[in-house]
């Protein structure tokens, strides 16, 4: 089976999974189907890839945070359930994903059913671990399990409970598989340990969500959770502590997202200022109750997310990928014109120099003792024309290829919209004239097609307001 056959039965299969769960969802594979075909056009990606495959087709929620931050008796009180182990060291070395379990049992996964399996948004996660820590690609199940449990919060859901990040050894394929996470989750709650509200144990995650937020619009998913923070209420100084918490972030640079304080019930021990205790317990209940209500939303947040995904990979084909192929096919022509005068500059010195030496020169006249002879025999005369003729064009292929490589090796491979620098490889194909500014397959053809897609997604989110929303207060009918 051809790799575009093995594709296409994914998507298939995406189709029949989502008919039983999101049937509002079926249509919009067709739409990244039309726009996969104009990517492969461009060369932007491959007959065996496709834009469906970077997105979670279910909401995820993803946690991040340090070992003692408290993130396993979140899970555990939110799904009511003791799935997750609890305590102040490292109890779960590995990325968990927890999912839907139709039956009454809770059971745990290796890794393998998540990189094996292309419904789940880890499919071949390996291959890119391999990328970052070479063979650690064939120890997925050192990263990641899956976890399955009979909560109806899981319900349409996927939840990933993240190793802490201040003890870990394995760091470039840890953090690659949070980027990962990262881009595509539609909530990120990140902990920390009111006892230690420092950032400086999450340094690298940091790092990593404040890069990550320059190049993303949707820093609004964050949460920034100060768990535990009833350690604080002898003292009484929870607004000092938050404060000076939400300054550190800040100083990070993550300016964006929300903040929160929690703590467990269970675990906490009430101080006999029942005042201020009652104070804790009312800033506790509101801001759970804001952080419930965001994760009750991503369902429908995630179906406007992957209906906008379609029109953004749209836009930034047009607006990013072609400009900037335009770019790199404009500098290549540049830099094969100038190698070709320098490099035939220099032949003809060395080919001047030669006959001088041979004597073939009467002063401003060339006149060799064979030229008349060769002149007279129209097929030797055509052999060495042709002999020419194919010098020069080999030396003009070996430049601009040459040239073609070394500028596709500085474009990027892995931008949201695709390999720019096969696309680039693909309009600098031999047949194409460097004299062609516009990018293979780019023509008003390919840009109505992109138009086309624009317009489906618009009613699409148009469907899908008559579904959630009326502005005129008329209540919809149900499809």
């Amino acid at each position: 089976m051809t790799p575009a056959k093995r594709m296409e039965q994914r998507l298939k299969r995406l189709q029949e999974h989502l008919k039983r769960e999101n049937p509002v969802l079926v249509e919009a594979v067709n739409q990244y189907r039309e726009l996969d075909a104009v990517a492969q056009k461009l060369g932007l990606l491959s007959s065996n890839e496709s834009y469906a495959t970077q997105i979670s087709w279910w909401p995820m929620i993803s946690i991040l945070g340090t070992f003692s931050a408290g993130k396993s008796s979140f899970i555990n009180t939110f799904l009511d359930l003791d799935l997750q182990r609890t305590g102040n060291q490292a109890v779960d070395d590995r990325f968990t994903v927890i999912t839907f379990s139709p039956d009454e049992e809770v059971r745990t996964l290796p890794g393998l059913a998540l990189d094996g399996d292309p419904r789940f948004p880890f499919y071949q996660i390996s291959e890119e671990i391999e990328h970052v820590s070479k063979g650690e690609g064939a120890k997925i199940d050192n990263y990641l399990q899956m976890k399955v449990a009979p909560s109806e919060k899981l319900r349409g859901k996927i939840l990933i409970d993240s190793p802490g990040f201040d003890a870990d050894e394995q760091r470039k394929a840890t953090l690659r598989i949070t980027d990962h996470i990262i881009e595509l989750s539609d909530l990120v709650l990140v902990f920390f340990d009111a006892r230690h509200p420092e950032p400086g144990a999450m340094q690298d995650t940091l790092e990593h969500l404040v890069k990550g937020a320059l190049r993303r619009n949707d820093s609004s998913k964050f949460l920034f959770i100060l768990n535990q923070i009833d350690t604080s209420a002898r003292e009484d100084n929870l607004e000092d502590i938050v404060s000076s918490w939400q300054k550190a972030l800040v100083q990070q640079g993550l300016s964006a997202g929300s903040f929160h304080i929690l703590f467990n019930d269970k675990l906490a021990v009430p101080v006999a200022n029942e005042s201020v205790w009652a104070r804790y317990v009312s800033k506790r209940d509101a801001d759970y109750q804001r952080i419930m209500a965001r994760i009750e939303g991503v369902n429908t947040g995630r179906v406007y997310r992957i209906i906008g995904a379609i029109e953004s990979q749209a836009n930034e084909i047009e607006q990013q990928a072609i400009p900037r192929l335009r770019q790199a096919l404009q500098r290549w022509k540049k830099q094969v014109l100038m190698a070709d005068a320098l490099a035939f500059g220099l032949l003809a010195i060395v080919l001047v120099t030669m006959s001088i030496e041979f004597g073939y020169w009467e002063g401003f006249f060339f006149n060799p003792p064979w030229l008349m002879s060769l002149m007279g025999n129209l097929w030797a005369t055509g052999a060495v024309i042709a002999a020419v003729a194919c010098l020069v064009l080999g030396i003009h292929y070996l430049i601009r290829n040459r040239l073609a490589k070394r500028i596709a090796a500085s474009l990027s491979r892995d931008d949201s919209f695709g390999n720019l620098s096969a696309a680039f490889l693909k309009s600098t194909k031999f047949w194409r004239s460097i004299f062609q500014s516009t990018p293979a397959g780019w023509g008003s053809r390919t840009r109505k097609r992109l138009d086309v897609i624009r317009h489906a997604t618009d009613r699409f989110v148009q469907y899908l307001n008559d579904r959630f929303t009326s502005p005129s207060g008329v209540k919809a009918k149900s499809s």
